[in-house]
């Protein structure tokens, strides 16, 4: 089994940074891929950012240039820090971690339970 576990939301002033942990843990034997995702009330789930077990990156257009995601493959876990925050950056943040099991195991799709990042004027 495996699990999924974001940290590292709070309230923070515009222009101001977090920086956001995602830990994957369990029957892992290799991580296809990690992803970011935000939702805001109100609104669809936004992909942020991602990154795939061989490192490659993407961002939203929406936080290009001011996020960055990054792993600790030691740790099965992935960041995203966030620097030059705006309101509208305020959402609960979600990890989505797509994970091979074993050799011959199917993948696993889980999230973790989100965090609140709140940005104030």
């Amino acid at each position: 089994q495996v699990q999924v576990v974001e940290s590292g939301g709070g309230l923070v002033q515009a222009g101001g940074s977090l920086r956001l942990s995602c830990a994957a843990s369990g029957s892992i034997f290799r991580i296809n891929y990690m992803a970011w995702y935000r939702q805001a009330p109100g609104k669809q789930r936004e992909l942020v950012a991602t990154i795939t077990g061989a490192g490659s990156t993407g961002y939203a257009d929406s936080v290009k240039d001011r996020f960055t995601i990054s792993r600790d493959l030691a740790k099965n876990t992935v960041y995203l820090q966030m620097n030059s925050l705006k309101p509208e950056d305020t959402a609960v943040y979600y990890c989505n971690a797509d994970i091979r099991t074993a050799l011959y195991g199917t993948s696993y799709n889980g999230w973790g339970q989100g965090t609140q990042v709140t940005v104030s004027s």
